[in-house]
Order: C-alpha cells, then sequence, then structure tokens
C-alpha cells in the first residue's frame, strides 16, 4: 500500500472509533436522564415499553386523633389523599371514607404523642398504609387505592 492509502484508511478508522463513542456517550447520557444507568441495550427496551401509569386521587379531609400527653391533651389533623388506579370509580372511593377515617385513627389512637409526632411522614404513610391494607383484609373488603398519601399534618 502506498503511504496516502495507509493515512486515509488511518483516517477512516478513527473518524469511525470517534463517532462510535460519541454514539455509546450519547446513549449512556440518555439512560442516565430518564432513570437509573442500565446495561447497554436494555434502557432502549424499558423506556420503549415502559408506559406511565395515570391515577385519580381521592381527599379525605379533617382526620382529627386526640392523644393524651405530658400534662395535656395533643391534636393531630391529618388529611389523606387515596392514590386509585384511573379506572376507579369516584362514588366506589366516597363509599370508603368512614371505613378509611375508622382504620386511620383506630391505628393512630394506638400511638404515643412522641411517637407520631417523631415519626418521619414517609413512614407515617406506611404505617398507615399497612394499617388500612390490614384493616381492610380483616374485613374481607377489597382496596380499590393502591397508596395512600398524607396531604397534611397538624400538630397542637
Amino acid at each position: 500500500m502506498t503511504m496516502p492509502r495507509v493515512i486515509l484508511l488511518m483516517l477512516v478508522l478513527n473518524m469511525a472509533i470517534a463517532l462510535g463513542g460519541i454514539a455509546f456517550n450519547y446513549h449512556q447520557l440518555k439512560s442516565l436522564r430518564f432513570g437509573a444507568a442500565a446495561p447497554v441495550g436494555a434502557a432502549e427496551v424499558a423506556s420503549e415499553s415502559e408506559e406511565r401509569e395515570e391515577y385519580t386521587f381521592f381527599p379525605i379531609e379533617k382526620v382529627i386523633v386526640s392523644l393524651p400527653g405530658e400534662g395535656r391533651e395533643h391534636y393531630f389533623v391529618l388529611d389523606l389523599v387515596l392514590q386509585a388506579d384511573i379506572e376507579a370509580e369516584a362514588k366506589k372511593l366516597a363509599q370508603l371514607d368512614p371505613m378509611v377515617r375508622n382504620s386511620a385513627v383506630a391505628y393512630l389512637s394506638g400511638l404515643r404523642f412522641d411517637e407520631l409526632r417523631g415519626m418521619p411522614i414517609a413512614e407515617l404513610q406506611a404505617a398507615l398504609e399497612k394499617a388500612l391494607f390490614d384493616d381492610f383484609a380483616g374485613k374481607k373488603l377489597a382496596v380499590p387505592f393502591v397508596h395512600v398519601l398524607v396531604s397534611k399534618l397538624i400538630v397542637q
């Protein structure tokens, strides 16, 4: 091979390697932006096949709990939100209001003031959710919601 052909071959090879590196980096940055890093190829399959789920929310306002404390009563006012699948009927969720209130008050009344006051919101949500699911299961009722969210918490 003559010298110009070798230089041209090296130039083409270097361009191919550079373009491959750029494509690889672009793919990795794209997968990091849309979630945790995934192996090459898996991010494409996950992002194409994964659709966003839609939810409906039903508020349960002003759940009031009175707890004895050191020398006086303490009041907790909670606003809860039930997160349900989009297909869930609002009428069905509205009928659950008394049951959810009863379960929430029963669970929260069993806690001490210090314990409830020091509980992080995420932990409180998880505990309430578990208590509601257990209560519904104990009464053999279907649970038409997916999560219980605490939207407001007032402590007096």
